[in-house]
């Protein structure tokens, strides 16, 4: 049964929703946990891949908030493009290109990337990556320049 917020909000504008509070929470000098509240929910949980830097699940919006952190420090960029979905709020399938650049050596990868999120009531309640190439990210994070 979709919520009021559901039907007022279509699956791509959640996605977008959300990765515009994403890339507004890392691009500030505050941090404020605010920016994250109108894309994810109270209980929400990340589950981040073992082999990367920031691994392990994120749980709540201190828990994101703190992923961000560590993917801000991580990365000087990171942005997504040809967004593309399939599924509904309680299950949806999500494919992009995804650019990073690693803060410290200033190396950039571009690779496919996909991940399976749920919504409840138009927030993002769990989400679980998938990137193409781990190894590579971690080789740009801890490569010298």
């Amino acid at each position: 049964m979709k919520t009021s917020q559901e039907e007022s909000l279509s699956t791509m504008q959640m996605l977008e929703r959300m990765f515009q509070a994403e890339m507004a929470f890392m691009e500030s000098e505050s941090k404020d946990i605010r920016l994250l509240a109108d894309a994810f929910h109270p209980d929400v949980v990340v589950h981040e891949p073992t082999s990367l830097p920031y691994s392990g699940d994120w749980i709540g919006l201190e828990g994101i908030a703190g992923l961000m952190q560590r993917m801000s420090r991580a990365f000087s960029k990171v942005a997504v493009e040809d967004l593309n979905h399939a599924g509904s709020p309680a299950k949806l399938y999500v494919s992009c290109t995804l650019h990073m650049t690693a803060r410290a050596t200033g190396i950039s990868v571009t690779q496919p990337f996909s991940q399976i999120l749920r919504f409840e009531n138009g927030l993002l309640v769990e989400g679980t990556p998938f990137y193409f190439d781990t190894a590579e990210i971690d080789a740009i994070l801890n490569q010298r320049p």
